[in-house]
């Protein structure tokens, strides 16, 4: 499972690159504006054909013709990139509320409006543990998509998630209160239990109008993913580590507890 805190946040200089997946430096930039002119009114995406002609011209110096068939080479991957300029940029308007990161790994560039990256799509890095129900994953890896544009959205899914969950472990997956309450009165761990009503409260929250407002603290809705594979992990991957070792121990030796057991159940 993926570190909470490697998910890109607009508050962080390092986090997991939403290009190349390396956790590693990022390094932020302002956005300046430049108005098109009279003559050039609105955007210019070349074709291949511009770039071939650019290989093709005889009349323009080679190291000016290389940076031209890059540029274009560039333009045609539709991906934001860094162009050098000779005028002054300082007296141009800064485009506020939208940022760009570029990683220091990969040296591709995130493009961010607000708090959210807009350009490249992408998923928050927190894998589901393995160990949840197929179709929980399913619904782990659905808030994992919109995360980022949505996290009430992805909230409501983690809601959904432990309500099935509390079915996977017996109880009847209607009302996620009365489930933990049933839980807690067969010995469910006070940790376990506080982790469940925190993704359920906030789950809550994102679907009806309260006191948490997620679309101001992403953050919170990023650490329901840890939550829900911690209580995976305490209710299912610990228990079924524990039943495999318990499981290969010799048959003489089970036996023997089987009896010790038995023996103190009578006193």
């Amino acid at each position: 499972m993926a570190d909470v805190n490697t998910t890109p946040l607009i508050s962080k200089t390092a986090f997991s690159c939403p290009h190349c997946g390396a956790y590693t430096t990022q390094n932020w930039f302002k956005l300046r504006t430049d108005s098109y002119s009279e003559d050039n009114r609105t955007p210019m995406i070349p074709d291949e054909a511009l770039a071939e002609d650019f290989r093709k011209a005889n009349d323009i110096p080679e190291e000016q013709k290389k940076e031209l068939v890059k540029w274009a080479e560039d333009m045609l991957s539709g991906k934001p990139f860094f162009e050098s300029s000779s005028g002054n940029l300082y007296s141009a308007p800064i485009l506020q509320n939208c940022n760009a990161s570029r990683c220091y790994n990969c040296k591709e560039v995130s493009v961010w409006v607000h708090d959210k990256i807009v350009y490249p799509n992408t998923k928050i890095d927190i894998q589901p543990n393995i160990d949840l129900p197929e179709h929980i994953q399913k619904l782990f890896n659905e808030a994992r998509e919109i995360a980022d544009l949505s996290p009430k959205g992805a909230a409501a899914l983690l809601r959904l998630c432990i309500q099935h969950l509390c079915k996977e472990l017996g109880e009847s997956g209607k009302k996620i209160d009365k489930d933990i309450a049933s839980l807690v009165g067969k010995g469910l761990n006070p940790l376990v239990q506080k982790a469940l009503d925190v993704v359920r409260v906030i789950g809550n929250e994102a679907v009806h109008p309260g006191e948490i407002n997620l679309d101001d603290n992403k953050g919170i809705a990023i650490k329901l993913f840890g939550l829900v594979n911690l209580i995976c992990e305490q209710m299912i991957t610990h228990p079924k580590h524990v039943e495999a070792l318990y499981g290969d121990l010799p048959e003489d030796k089970l036996k023997g507890i089987e009896q010790r057991n038995a023996k103190a159940i009578e006193v």
